[in-house]
């Protein structure tokens, strides 16, 4: 018996495409990474710091702090406790100048 000569059969799987090759082109446009050392950090951190008002005292927070947990818990409506805090806010603002001023007239005063 004659064997004849088995030709191999091209196989295509279903990862392959199918035999079609696609030729993509794609767009990697050059980024430029900065590079930062940590007195830059360190000197942008400081300036944008200089700019933020001082910390208020305990005694402002805790009382914003209670107004708004009353509010939370339900015991206020939140245009009372607006009016409050802003009210509140107001008048102490204006202690604050007003005791600058008296400072600053007493300084005056006695150079």
């Amino acid at each position: 018996m004659a064997k004849t000569a088995e030709t191999p059969q091209q196989q295509t799987h279903a990862g392959d495409g199918g035999g079609l090759h696609l030729h993509l082109r794609t767009l990697h446009p050059p980024v430029p990474v900065p590079y930062v050392t940590k007195e830059e950090l360190t000197s942008t951190a400081r300036a944008a710091t200089a700019r933020m008002p001082a910390t208020p005292p305990v005694k402002d927070l805790a009382f914003y702090g209670g107004l708004g947990a009353l509010t939370v818990a339900g015991a206020l409506e939140w245009p009372v406790a607006l009016a409050v805090g802003g009210a509140t806010w107001l008048v102490r603002s204006g202690r604050k100048e007003r005791r600058k001023k008296e400072e600053r007239q007493a300084a005056g005063a006695r150079a």
